[in-house]
C-alpha cells in the first residue's frame, strides 16, 4: 500500500469534483438565470469569476477536508459514515459559498437562489461522494481480499489468544490483519506454538518490537485474570503510532472508551486513545502559528528591551537553551530569556525555589511575570511546542516523576506548552512531589481538552503575568 499515492488520489478527485461543481454553477447561471433575466442567450467565456472559482474554490474545499481530517485515515473507512460526513461538509460549505459569491447576483425572483444553491450543492455532494464511494469500496475489497493489510501483533499466549487468532485467520473479512508475530504474557500454549506465529518476546518489550517490525495494529488477547496487563501495555505503547484492539469486554464497552470497528469478521473493539480529534489538532496548530506571530511582532520592542536588561544585569548569554522532552518524548532545545547565573547548574540538574540565590535580579522579575518564557513562541512556530500544553521537562526529572506517577508518560501524547493548567496552579515546581501534583492537572487538561479550555488557561496566565504572581 502506498499511502501517499492513495491520499493524492483522494485529493485529485475531490479537486475534480469541486471544479465540476463550480463549472456547473457557472453554466446554470449563464444559460438559465441570466439568459431569462436579459431575454437573450449569454455567451459563456473565460471571465474573471470563472477563472477565480476554478482556481481558488477547489483549493478551499481541499483545505476544508484536510482541516477536518478526511485525509488522515484513508484505509479505515465506513462508507455509511463517509456518506453522512460528506453530506454535512458539502452542505455547509456550499452554504458559505452561496452567501459569499451568489447572494448578490441579479435574479428574476427568489427561486433563482434556490436553483443556484441546488446546482452547487447537489453537484458538489454527488460527485464528491461518488468518487469517494468508488475509492473506499476499492480499498475495502483490497483489504478484505488480503491484497492490502496492516502489520499486526498479537499480544497474549493463552487459550483466548489462540481462539481469537483462529477466528481472524479463518474469517473472510479479517480487517486486513497480517500477523507478524506474537508477544506473550509469560505463557505460550502449544496450539499457538504450532500455529506458525513467530514469538517476538514478552509484552514488556513491546515498544522495541513495534519499532523493529514496524507494527501498525496491536490486538490484546489476555485471559480474564490478566485484565490489569491491558493498562500496562497501553502505558508502554502510549507514545507509539499504533491502533490497539481488544475482544469485547463489558467494562470497556460501558466505560465509553471504545468503539466497534468490525461487524462482519471477528468482533473487536478499538481503544479510542486519541486525546483530540484531527480537526481539533489542526485548529490548535493554526491558532498557535497565528498567535505566536502576533506576539513576536507586537511585543518585539518589549523583547528587545528585556534582552538588553538581561545582557547588562549579569555576565552571560541573553538566551538560555536547554534540552527538554517534547511530543513522543522527542528531545528539543527550549529557548528562554536567561534568568539565572551562568554557572547555576555546575553541581548538576537542580530545581529552583522562591529564594534561589542563583536567580539574577532581573531574572526574578522575569520569572514572576513569566516574560522569561516569551522566546518559546519561536519553539511554537517551529512546531516543537504549543501555546497551551503540559510543561516540558528534562529527561533527568522525567525519569524520577515516572517512578512515582507512571501516568506521566501519557502527557507525551501532546506537544508541550508555554503555559499549562498545572503551570497556572503551581508555577515553577520546586521538587519532584510538586511536579507530580502539577502533572495531575496536565493530565486533566489532556482528558478534557477543548479550545475554550485553552483560552481560559491563557486568560489566567495573563492575569498571573500582570499581577506578578508567577513563581
Amino acid at each position: 500500500m502506498n499511502k501517499k499515492k492513495r491520499i493524492a488520489t483522494y485529493i485529485f478527485f475531490d479537486w475534480l469534483s469541486a471544479i465540476c461543481a463550480w463549472l456547473s454553477l457557472f453554466y446554470a447561471r449563464k444559460t438559465l438565470i441570466e439568459a431569462q433575466l436579459h431575454g437573450y442567450t449569454i455567451p459563456i467565456g473565460l471571465d474573471f469569476n470563472l477563472i477565480f472559482g476554478a482556481i481558488f474554490i477547489p483549493i478551499t474545499w481541499i483545505f476544508t477536508y484536510w482541516f477536518l481530517g478526511y485525509y488522515h485515515n484513508i484505509y479505515r473507512r465506513s462508507r455509511l459514515k463517509e456518506l453522512g460526513q460528506t453530506f454535512l461538509t458539502t452542505f455547509l460549505g456550499s452554504l458559505v459559498l452561496f452567501f459569499l459569491f451568489i447572494l448578490d447576483d441579479a435574479v428574476i425572483n427568489y427561486k433563482s437562489y434556490y436553483l443556484n444553491f441546488s446546482v452547487l450543492f447537489f453537484t458538489q455532494f454527488g460527485l464528491t461522494y461518488l468518487f469517494r464511494f468508488i475509492l473506499s469500496t476499492q480499498t475495502n475489497r483490497n483489504i478484505n481480499s488480503g491484497k492490502w493489510g496492516f502489520r499486526a501483533l498479537l499480544v497474549g499466549g493463552g487459550p483466548k489468544a489462540y481462539k481469537l487468532y483462529s477466528q481472524i485467520s479463518q474469517s473472510k473479512n479479517n480487517d486486513g490483519f497480517k500477523f507478524i508475530g506474537i508477544c506473550t504474557n509469560g505463557n505460550f500454549i502449544e496450539p499457538l506454538q504450532n500455529s506458525g506465529l513467530q514469538l517476538l518476546g514478552s509484552y514488556q518489550n513491546i515498544r522495541e518490537v513495534i519499532n523493529e517490525y514496524q507494527i501498525e495494529e496491536i490486538i490484546l488477547a489476555f485471559e480474564e485474570d490478566e485484565i490489569e496487563k491491558i493498562n500496562k501495555v497501553i502505558s508502554l505503547v502510549d507514545k507509539e503510532n499504533v491502533f490497539i484492539k481488544i475482544p469485547p469486554n463489558d467494562y470497556h464497552i460501558l466505560s465509553g472508551m471504545v468503539k466497534i470497528n468490525n461487524i462482519l469478521g471477528s468482533v473487536l473493539i478499538e481503544l479510542d486513545v486519541d486525546v483530540m480529534t484531527h480537526w481539533e489538532r489542526n485548529l490548535k496548530r493554526i491558532f498557535d502559528i497565528i498567535f505566536s506571530i502576533l506576539v513576536l511582532l507586537f511585543l518585539s520592542p518589549l523583547l528587545v528591551m528585556v534582552a538588553l536588561l538581561v545582557m547588562i544585569s549579569s555576565k552571560g548569554p541573553i538566551f538560555y537553551m536547554q534540552e527538554r522532552l517534547g511530543k513522543g518524548a522527542k528531545p528539543f532545545k527550549i529557548i528562554k530569556f536567561r534568568s539565572m547565573k551562568v554557572d547555576a547548574e555546575q553541581a548538576g540538574p537542580q530545581l529552583s525555589s522562591d529564594n534561589d540565590p542563583r536567580i539574577t535580579g532581573i531574572g526574578r522579575f522575569l520569572r514572576k511575570t513569566r516574560i522569561d518564557e516569551f522566546p518559546q513562541f519561536w519553539n511554537v512556530l517551529k512546531g516543537e511546542m504549543s501555546v497551551v500544553g503540559p510543561r516540558p521537562e528534562r529527561e533527568f526529572f522525567k525519569n524520577q516523576i515516572v517512578l512515582k506517577a507512571p501516568h506521566y508518560n501519557h502527557l507525551y501524547k501532546l506537544k508541550p506548552g508555554i503555559t499549562s493548567w498545572g503551570q497556572v496552579k503551581y508555577g515553577y515546581a520546586e521538587n519532584i512531589e510538586q511536579m507530580v501534583q502539577r502533572s495531575f492537572y496536565d493530565l486533566l487538561y489532556i482528558e478534557n481538552y477543548s479550545f475554550a479550555l485553552d483560552l481560559k488557561i491563557m486568560i489566567y496566565t495573563v492575569l498571573i503575568m500582570v499581577q506578578g504572581r508567577g513563581k
